[in-house]
């Protein structure tokens, strides 16, 4: 067929699009070739961010999962209380902002901003100096520190930064501050659809810049109306955020909580994430954070006391889903939580770990 015979109809195509509005929304196919045509525009003209991935900061994890995380994909950070899965998605963010390839949003339903702000100050002690940690503030420390500027030289942001030990982590935070918002969320505001909305409009404030979203956590995101069942409820969520994710093409990370048979189980695994079945569907990227002293096989510890202590000084992330690359990959990152935050240089882990359906103590 000619080129002549070819472009008429393709020009017919093109006038009469296929399309349904509705009041609950549009839907509109669109050919294999006007995705390629408009993949071609953007290769062309350079608009090819959607394809790079994000890095997360820490390197061995990055690596499993395809150097970052990309637009439209969800990662879901899932652990039992005190294993620090706030400091780890907070550490996420504070990477990808200190890194310069994206903004960050950091929603937080447990936190207001102070406190997270905090906690960044003594990460950043402790960041600089790691392994040796000469010179960090430790978390509980920064709230003095602060208390003992304003006592001293009053309430502004100018003698703060006076501070000695505060100095350099302000200094720090200073680089990287204007890429990173922080939120804390609302029982009433902080829902699904408004949460697409401030997506929308930082893309309407800052054009092409792109933005990671972090949401802690997802079983605290307002359904309004609440729904009968939290089964309900956390499907609706789940699938609202792989829905922003993937048509406003934004990262999203969300932490989970456990349920209690999780809580009480030996090893947790993806499936005691609590709520839904729709977790693990809609996730991309699912990783659970476990106490390295609780799930390494006992034979590494029996004889060894000294070695078991120091496992207590190591949580594992464990990659249970990836769809862009390998999964069952276990990783270990020394955790430094008196200051807030973890070696980002992790390492595969070595030791055989227990395996819940056939662990017996």
């Amino acid at each position: 067929m000619s080129t002549e015979a070819i472009d008429p109809v393709m020009e017919a195509a093109q006038k009469s699009s296929w399309r349904l509005d509705t009041a609950n929304g549009s839907m509109a196919p669109r050919s294999a070739l006007d995705v390629l045509v408009d993949l071609n525009e953007k290769v062309s003209t350079g608009r090819v961010g959607e394809y790079q991935p994000v890095p997360l900061g820490f390197t061995p994890m990055d690596k499993t999962i395809g150097m970052g995380l990309r637009a439209g994909e969800l990662l879901l950070i899932g652990g039992a209380q005190g294993t620090g899965k706030t400091t780890m998605a907070l550490q996420m963010g504070r990477n990808v902002a200190s890194g310069g390839q994206a903004n960050v949003l950091y929603l937080c339903f447990e936190h207001d901003e102070q406190y997270l702000l905090n906690r960044l100050i003594a990460m950043e002690s402790a960041l600089a100096h790691l392994p040796h940690k000469t010179g960090a503030i430790k978390i509980q420390d920064v709230r003095k520190e602060i208390l003992g500027s304003w006592v001293a030289e009053g309430t502004s942001m100018a003698q703060l930064a006076n501070n000695p030990r505060l100095r350099p982590s302000l200094d720090r935070i200073a680089r990287y501050g204007q890429n990173l918002f922080l939120l804390r969320g609302s029982q009433t505001a902080s829902t699904v659809d408004n949460i697409r909305d401030l997506v929308r409009q930082h893309r309407d404030l800052s054009g092409d810049r792109r933005l990671v979203v972090v949401v802690d956590y997802l079983q605290k995101v307002p359904v309004i109306p609440e729904p009968p069942t939290e089964a309900e409820k956390v499907t609706y969520v789940v699938n609202g955020l792989k829905d922003i994710a993937l048509s406003e093409d934004v990262p999203m990370i969300a932490i989970v909580a456990a349920d209690k048979e999780g809580l009480k189980a030996s090893r947790l695994r993806n499936h005691h994430l609590r709520g839904s079945s729709a977790i693990n569907y809609e996730a991309d990227i699912i990783l659970i954070m476990n106490e390295k002293y609780n799930i390494v096989a006992k034979v590494n510890i029996e004889f060894n006391p000294y070695q078991a202590q120091r496992f207590r000084d190591w949580v594992i992330v464990s990659v249970e889903k990836n769809r862009g690359g390998q999964d069952n990959v276990d990783l270990e990152f020394e955790k430094h939580f008196e200051f807030s935050c973890f070696d980002p240089n992790g390492r595969t882990v070595q030791e055989k770990l227990i395996e819940e359906r056939l662990y017996n103590d």
